[in-house]
């Protein structure tokens, strides 16, 4: 069930063509980061945090040491939406 909002299969390709590193996983998108340390790692799962509440909307987070994957998706609309893009951009920013 797809609600309003949700971007067709030619807006997702356009919208992830603009973003660096980041790919489709099937209904979402998806960036791995690596950092320097553990401590550097967590520290910009905490930035992605205050981001994230910002938008009211929730990357899903995995930390292995000093890699962290972030997975976005809408959820409630079954698929991608610009909000999802509208905060990897801002993650990136």
């Amino acid at each position: 069930m797809a609600n309003k909002g949700r971007l067709s299969p030619e807006e997702v390709r356009a919208r992830i063509a603009s973003l660096t590193d980041w790919g489709l996983a099937g209904d979402a998108i998806r960036r791995r980061y690596k950092f320097g340390s553990f401590k550097e790692s967590v520290a910009f799962v905490n930035r992605v945090a205050e981001l994230a509440e910002r938008a009211d909307h929730h990357p899903d987070i995995l930390i292995e040491y000093d890699k962290v994957t972030l997975t976005l998706s809408s959820h409630d609309a079954g698929g991608l939406t610009e909000r999802d893009f509208s905060l990897a951009r801002s993650i990136d920013a």
